[in-house]
């Protein structure tokens, strides 16, 4: 008699409980995918087979659940996709466990030291998107300052103002403040110096006309102790409304030169012109500022700001790091700038099912599964990313435990069937 049917039933149920236990055993594994075992019959040129065999284990890449993990630094991808890791050996892997750290020197690392990957940055911030991937680090170092180059100012000015006296306007008066019957509104806000130093920027509206106005600006700050300290520069210009309070013509900007005129300013900060030139700093003299009044009006209504925006701004050290659901590494400073570092990409496969499982959430990428194809997170088959959370492993536990007492029941079954075919193998002996 043959036992041989019975033996591959039982090696099968075998093969599906072990899967079922490694099921059960990864349930609270982030980012695993649960297994299941496929069987085949086996034939050899008889009516009767043979048995059955293990003809297949696949992978369930099937969504698990994603849960907020209050951490910044673990990430859940909503989607198809995988994270790209190098490896401590230089092996590239996959995963869909995005929980990280960050070492000391900033490299971003999953809890067996393997790196993340995407796309870098440059020194500005700007992602180099679409080149070659490589493994992402935080660069701890201070943000440098920047000199305001662009200042955006919206106001509305009251169009039944009284026209005002301009004539006694020049640089001293300018520097020393404009008396209030000089102008008919004034405004100030803060720009910054190539060496990150607060500016106070002063602008005086004087009504010239009817629909026209004259803007004079006065910038102060700086460092003490530097010979101008407190005035560095001036300008003047002029604009018009058309009837319906819009700005007219092309006008909508004028030009601040942050170089110093002839004079000195004393303790008071009041300003007395001089004969010569008073040099303060070649960085700061070749500094221009580009002031936009694009949106101005002038209705019959209170003068006032609307929007005064800049871009310049001190320096700043690293005060933490948080990452974007477009995979963007971003460095926040404590001049309130940030900075992208990076932006983690992700990869998509024809065949998913055909990955290696590899072990430590990793699968590496086989010829069933076809080439790795990486881009940004949102594009192409990629998900988009979920940061603060993580996501759980797909494992059914009902599912699981009603597949292990079919197991169970069909390996008990195999086993009785030896047990038959042996008595009955014994009596044809006893006979």
């Amino acid at each position: 008699m043959s036992f041989s049917q019975a033996l591959s039933g039982l090696n099968a149920q075998q093969d599906k409980l072990g899967a079922v236990g490694n099921n059960i055993s990864n349930s609270q594994t982030v980012g695993f995918k649960s297994s299941n075992v496929q069987f085949a019959d086996v034939y050899a040129e008889s009516r009767i087979g043979l048995g059955t065999r293990t003809s297949a284990t696949l992978q369930n890449f099937n969504q698990g659940n994603i849960e907020s993990s209050n951490r910044n630094m673990d990430l859940a991808i909503a989607g198809e996709g995988f994270f790209r890791f190098q490896q401590p050996n230089g092996e590239i892997g996959y995963s869909r466990n995005g929980q990280l750290t960050m070492t000391a020197n900033g490299d971003l690392v999953n809890a067996q030291g393997a790196q993340i990957m995407g796309y870098p940055a440059d020194d500005q911030g700007n992602v180099q998107g679409g080149g070659d991937v490589e493994a992402l680090s935080v660069d701890a170092g201070d943000l440098a300052a920047s000199a305001t180059e662009n200042l955006d100012v919206a106001l509305n000015l009251d169009a039944e103002e009284e026209v005002v006296d301009t004539t006694g306007i020049d640089a001293e008066a300018v520097a020393n403040g404009l008396d209030s019957s000089q102008y008919s509104y004034s405004t100030n806000g803060t720009i910054y110096d190539s060496q990150g130093n607060a500016r106070n920027l002063t602008m005086y509206f004087s009504k010239t006309a009817a629909n026209e106005w004259q803007v004079d600006a006065r910038m102060s700050g700086g460092p003490a102790g530097s010979p101008n300290y407190g005035f560095t520069d001036i300008a003047t210009d002029d604009f018009e409304f058309t009837s319906d309070g819009r700005l007219s013509g092309d006008f909508d900007a004028f030009e601040l030169n942050l170089d110093n005129p002839d004079g000195t300013v004393d303790a008071d900060g009041n300003f007395t012109a001089g004969a010569g030139e008073t040099e303060f700093g070649a960085e700061l003299t070749s500094q221009q500022i580009q002031v936009d009044f694009a949106g101005s009006t002038q209705f019959a209504d209170s003068s006032t700001v609307n929007d005064l925006t800049q871009d310049g701004y001190t320096s700043g050290s690293l005060v933490g790091v948080t990452i974007e659901d477009d995979g963007s590494i971003m460095r926040n400073y404590s001049n309130e700038e940030s900075r992208a570092a990076g932006q983690v990409a992700l990869v998509s496969f024809r065949n998913p099912e055909g990955l290696s499982p590899n072990g430590d959430n990793l699968w590496t990428a086989t010829a069933s599964s076809g080439q790795e194809l990486v881009g940004a997170p949102g594009t192409g088959q990629r998900g988009l990313i979920e940061p603060g959370a993580v996501e759980t492993s797909n494992v059914d536990m009902a599912a699981e435990l009603v597949d292990m007492i079919v197991a169970q029941r069909a390996y008990q079954a195999n086993s009785q069937t030896i047990s038959t075919q042996d008595e009955l193998l014994q009596t044809i002996i006893n006979l």
